[in-house]
């Protein structure tokens, strides 16, 4: 799946396993992610969108915390370590307004957790692991951003809808500032 302005291109480019994996997972991750999108709509959309966003959130956060075990790249750790604060704070924000509206979806967390697998395992894997950290949370942004909009064409809930700001104009920022990291390293 395309995502329009996100350039993908340079994923495969680099002839490392760990990239290629990568984007195979996210290949994945994001066909799925369609067919979620579609589960958003059953229900709650506020609370299908928290039950989704947490686990994802979870992952850019593993993907962080794993990455700062072997960065030597400034920025790449200013970007792990903001990533885990700002989503860390979010998730914690997201567990305690789900419960306004019943409390996690049942089935759909664990659901999502199975589309984002171990995203971990293409750094694990990779040469270098920088880029690939940066090479898969352009995507897996990508993925939130996406899941934002939707929540703001559906959900009438005013606090919801800057959530669902917020997430996009952070999550866009980065993606712009990965794209042109990546443009740099080539």
């Amino acid at each position: 799946m395309n995502m329009p302005g996100m350039n993908h291109g340079n994923m495969t480019t680099q002839g490392n396993a760990g990239s290629m994996m990568n984007h195979q997972m996210m290949q994945g991750g994001m066909m799925g992610m369609s067919e979620m999108m579609g589960g958003m709509n059953a229900g709650n959309i506020d609370r299908n969108f928290l039950t989704m966003m947490i686990p994802h959130h979870q992952s850019a956060i593993d993907m962080s915390q794993l990455i700062l075990k072997t960065t030597k790249d400034p920025q790449v750790k200013t970007w792990a370590t903001n990533i885990i604060r700002d989503q860390q704070r979010e998730i914690n924000q997201m567990q305690a307004m789900v419960g306004q509206f019943g409390g996690p979806m049942q089935g759909m967390g664990q659901q999502m957790d199975q589309m984002m697998g171990d995203m971990t395992t293409p750094i694990n894997q990779a040469t270098n692991k920088d880029k690939a950290f940066v090479e898969g949370m352009i995507p897996h942004h990508g993925m939130a951003v996406m899941m934002a909009n939707h929540l703001l064409m559906q959900s009438k809930n005013p606090v919801m809808q800057k959530m669902g700001r917020d997430i996009i104009t952070a999550q866009a920022q980065e993606i712009y500032e990965f794209q042109q990291y990546l443009n740099k390293t080539k």
